[in-house]
């Protein structure tokens, strides 16, 4: 059970942090000076040295201070005056999907359908005809025709290998005539629950399949060997240690990836801390609530104590569920790709076996649907501290804003979405329900906290475009002047706070991660400037210089 984890843990973690406040062990192992060290500890939130033994935090102060756990064999990195901030934590990414996405046809950022279909064919080249070509990261939204596309280009392109390409939010996905062919969709094949077709006039698969639909091609897709998730894994992690992250919440982990997060864990080489959320898959979910969850396994590299559910699609692709009709596609309110009573239903279990719940809602509809599940959930079951998440919390109705707080729920959202949607929301939504949009600000006010993420793969995971999201509401060209709804930003403060400590307490984990206190692994990063006091238009122009996790350095900058 999770409480009687938890108990043990604080047993465990109280001795620990007695034992480095009476100076045992007596030095440091790593002693880290000459810095401007942000501790996002309230107690001592500037120090300049950090002094690190057994992995953990021995001291933060002045250099004096550090210098005194100085032994023989302590090493003594001098930063020359850098900044410092604890190990950023990506609170909502998809990890195997960012090792995939660094390894199919890359299609982010593409202008045209036709910059798409020619990507796809140059990779196509190199495939023995037959096999499937897959790529991510298209979005109709960037090209001069907004509409979804339809297959006839793409087919035309490339005839002779199945491809199917999934839209930059994963809520849908394009197949060429191959791809429909091998999955067998014809015009009889109807819209699955929560998933729907593009069609042609004939009624025949026109090639997008959104939300749940997407399932029809993918069954027939060859699926991922174990070793090609553990590729998938590795690659993803030195990817995201390089942009300066410690730790992810993986949103959604499958039993294969489960474990493999165990083996890499067990072996210690994972090097990086995972917070796996599982996947929602009744016999995976029966099987961890049977086992009861894994809390700071491994060296503190593993965490397995919560669920992911999905209620709705997403705004891009149409299928967030909303309210009211879209402003631009009045016959539509999005989908729901789960019954409420199923979130409901997961939810009240996860009470009583001691899981958290973190729940995908981008809509109104969504978000309101899924606060209703909760709430009837913890009224079956009343729980102090269950942490109940929603991920994104993108479209709030304002009569839902403070039920957040009222019940306890956390909204894990993602600023860098806004100033990704922000140049097309209106054309969804209308101005009225942007005020409910992206609403980081009036959350924060009634007391909850936000933590912050990339879902990459569908941003970049490059931490720093979230915090310049957050504390500017412009793009990387800083636009629109003075930040797309300005007085829903966050403070530095906060957006700090956002990418280290609240993903920890958003994951339980606040006692031995998201600051530098002594008896806290000492994850950090070491930045080439001071994001805390820079101009916004310099914060993207930062590079990371070195990342940290436990006291070992696992990513250097080349000279």
């Amino acid at each position: 059970m999770l409480r009687v984890a938890r108990r043990c843990f604080a047993v465990t973690f109280a001795t620990a942090t007695a034992a480095l406040a009476q100076g045992a062990p007596a030095t440091a192992d790593v002693i880290v000076t000459n810095a401007r060290i942000y501790t996002v500890d309230d107690s001592r939130p500037v120090v300049e040295a950090v002094a690190i033994a057994g992995g953990r935090v021995l001291f933060a102060g002045n250099a004096s201070g550090a210098m005194a756990r100085r032994g023989p064999s302590t090493k003594v990195v001098d930063l020359g005056g850098r900044t410092v901030i604890p190990g950023m934590v990506d609170a909502h990414m998809h990890v195997a999907g960012l090792g995939d996405a660094l390894h199919i046809v890359d299609l982010t950022g593409t202008t045209s359908y036709d910059e798409v279909v020619a990507r796809v064919a140059a990779r196509a080249q190199q495939v023995p005809k037959g096999q499937w070509v897959l790529g991510r990261g298209w979005d109709q939204n960037d090209w001069g025709d907004t509409r979804f596309p339809t297959h006839d280009k793409l087919s035309a392109a490339v005839p002779d290998h199945p491809v199917y390409l999934v839209r930059v939010d994963g809520h849908a996905g394009l197949a060429n005539l191959k791809a429909i062919q091998a999955a067998g969709v014809t015009a009889s094949t109807q819209d699955p629950s929560g998933g729907h077709l593009e069609r042609t006039a004939d009624g025949s698969p026109a090639g997008v399949f959104v939300d749940n639909a997407q399932g029809l091609v993918r069954r027939a897709i060859p699926r991922p060997t174990r070793d090609d998730v553990k590729r998938s894994i590795l690659d993803a992690v030195k990817d995201m240690q390089r942009w300066g992250l410690t730790g992810a919440h993986d949103a959604g982990s499958g039993a294969t990836e489960l474990d493999v997060y165990e083996e890499l864990a067990k072996s210690g080489q994972l090097g990086f801390r995972i917070n796996a959320m599982i996947s929602d898959n009744a016999p995976t979910i029966d099987a961890w609530f049977k086992r009861g969850a894994l809390l700071d396994g491994y060296n503190g590299t593993l965490w397995v104590h919560s669920i992911k559910l999905y209620a709705d699609g997403a705004l891009g692709s149409r299928g967030a569920a909303l309210l009211e009709p879209y402003r631009d596609d009045p016959k539509n309110i999005g989908l729901l790709v789960s019954a409420p009573a199923h979130i409901q239903d997961v939810a009240a279990r996860a009470l009583k076996a001691g899981f958290q719940v973190n729940t995908h809602a981008i809509g109104d509809r969504g978000n309101r649907l899924v606060l209703d599940a909760y709430e009837a959930a913890l009224k079956a079951s009343p729980t102090a501290d269950h942490r109940f998440r929603v991920e994104h919390a993108q479209i709030l109705n304002f009569d839902d804003i403070p039920r957040f707080a009222a019940l306890g729920v956390i909204p894990s959202m993602q600023s860098s979405h806004q100033t990704s949607d922000m140049y097309w929301a209106e054309a969804r939504l209308g101005a009225g329900r942007l005020l409910g949009a992206y609403a980081w600000r009036s959350l924060l006010n009634t007391g909850v906290v936000v933590p912050n993420g990339s879902d990459a793969p569908v941003e970049q995971v490059n931490p720093l475009i979230s915090f310049h999201s957050a504390v500017s509401r412009q793009d990387a060209r800083d636009w629109p002047p003075g930040g797309w709804y300005p007085a829903e930003r966050m403070t530095r403060e906060e957006a700090l706070k956002s990418m280290t400590i609240w993903p920890a307490y958003a994951a339980f984990q606040e006692k031995v991660l998201g600051s530098l206190t002594p008896g806290k692994y000492a994850d950090f990063t070491v930045l080439d400037q001071d994001i805390m006091r820079c101009p916004p238009e310099l914060i993207l122009r930062t590079k990371v210089l070195q990342t940290w996790v436990g006291g070992t350095r696992v990513y250097e900058a080349a000279p």
